[in-house]
C-alpha cells in the first residue's frame, strides 16, 4: 500500500554534443571542463554553475522517462564516478509506527470526510469531467479522496510510469556507490510529518492536483512520449507546461506551500554550499524544481550565480512595435 502511494511520486545535448572528447585512460582522472562535457552528452538538460573551485552540474531529472526517449546515461556514470561529490534526492523516512498511523488514520487520506461524496466539494462541470472518467474506466470513485483518485489516474489509468528506463537519480546513485564518491541529500522528511500534513489537509486543497490529474488522463498516452522527447531536445518551457508534468507537479507534496517550500529551500541551499568547494559536484535536481517560476534557478540567479544551459523560462510574449 505505502508503495503504490507513493510511487507516481516517489510517482534532462544536441546530437553535436554525442561529439564530445573520448573519455582518458583510467589512470588519468577527467579535468573538471571534461567531466562537464561527459556528464552534457548523457542527452539530459542540464546547467553549470562555474566557480572559482570548480563547476557545478546540475541535472534537471523527470521522473519515469519513456524507452522510447533516446539518451546516454552512460556518459552520466562516467562523470558521476569522475566526480568529488554528488547531491541527491532522498526519500521520506518512516518508521514502523508511522505505518500504524497510516493503518489507523488512513481513512482521512484515503477517503473523503465522513459521508460526503465528491459532488458535495467540487463544482458541476469538475464531477461531470470525474463522472465522464469513471464510466470510461468502470471505477467508483465517489468517496475517494481527491489525491488518492489523483494517483490512481496518472499511475493506473494513464499508466504513465510503464516501459520506463531508471532515473538519472538511480543511475547517479550506483555509479556514486561504486566509485565511493560521497553522497550529499538534503535531510529527509519524517513520515510523522508528511503523514499528519497530508490527513490534515481539507479536500479541496487538493482539487488542483485532481483537475490537473484528470486533463492529463484526458490528454492519454501521446503526452508521455511527448513530454520524454521535449526533455531530450530541451525544450524545458514544452515539459513544464505538458499536461503529465504539470499534473506532478500540482499534487502533494510540492504543491503544498510549507512542503514545497522547504523542498526548494533545501536544494538552494546544498547547490550554494556546493559552489564553494573544489572540484565538481553533480546534482540530480527533479526538473520542476528547478525550472518552475521562482524555482531553483531562479532563486540561484538572483543570488547571482551564472548559469549556463538552456533556457528554463521561454521567451517573453512582450509587445511588438515601434
Amino acid at each position: 500500500m505505502m508503495h503504490d502511494m507513493w510511487k507516481p511520486l516517489a510517482i534532462a545535448l544536441a546530437s553535436t554534443s554525442l561529439l564530445a572528447s573520448p573519455l582518458a585512460a583510467e589512470d588519468e582522472p577527467l579535468t573538471d571542463s571534461q567531466i562537464v562535457v561527459e556528464a552534457q552528452a548523457a542527452g539530459a538538460p542540464m546547467w553549470t554553475i562555474e566557480t572559482d573551485a570548480g563547476a557545478v552540474i546540475l541535472v534537471g531529472e523527470i521522473r519515469a522517462v519513456p524507452k522510447s526517449t533516446p539518451w546516454y546515461p552512460d556518459r552520466l556514470e562516467i562523470a558521476t564516478r569522475e566526480a568529488d561529490r554528488v547531491i541527491l534526492r532522498s526519500a521520506p523516512k518512516f518508521s514502523p509506527g508511522d505505518v500504524f498511523r497510516l493503518i489507523f488514520s488512513g481513512g482521512k487520506i484515503t477517503k473523503l470526510p465522513k459521508k460526503s461524496v465528491a459532488a458535495d466539494y467540487l463544482s458541476q462541470e469538475q464531477r461531470a469531467r470525474l463522472a465522464a472518467l469513471e464510466a470510461e474506466y468502470d471505477i467508483d470513485y465517489d468517496r475517494r479522496s481527491f489525491l488518492m483518485t489523483s494517483f490512481d489516474l496518472l499511475a493506473r489509468r494513464l499508466d504513465f510510469d510503464d516501459d520506463t528506463v531508471k532515473d538519472a537519480t538511480d543511475i547517479v546513485k550506483k555509479a556514486a556507490n561504486k566509485a565511493d564518491v560521497p553522497i550529499i541529500r538534503p535531510e529527509r522528511f519524517r513520515g510523522e510529518d508528511l503523514l499528519d500534513n497530508l490527513a490534515e489537509a481539507p479536500p479541496t486543497d487538493h482539487i488542483p492536483c485532481l483537475e490537473a490529474a484528470m486533463s492529463a488522463t484526458e490528454a492519454g498516452q501521446p503526452i508521455i512520449e511527448k513530454r520524454g522527447d521535449d526533455w531530450r531536445s530541451f525544450d524545458i518551457p514544452a515539459v513544464m507546461n505538458n499536461p503529465l508534468e504539470v499534473a506532478l507537479g500540482t499534487c502533494w507534496p510540492w504543491a503544498d506551500d510549507e512542503l514545497g517550500e522547504e523542498i526548494r529551500e533545501s536544494w538552494v541551499s546544498m547547490i550554494a554550499d556546493a559552489s564553494t568547494k573544489p572540484g565538481v559536484t553533480l546534482a540530480v535536481v527533479p526538473l520542476r524544481v528547478l525550472a518552475e517560476p521562482e524555482g531553483v534557478l531562479d532563486q540561484l540567479e538572483a543570488q547571482n550565480f551564472l548559469i549556463g544551459g538552456p533556457d528554463w523560462r521561454g521567451k517573453p510574449s512582450g509587445n511588438s512595435g515601434g
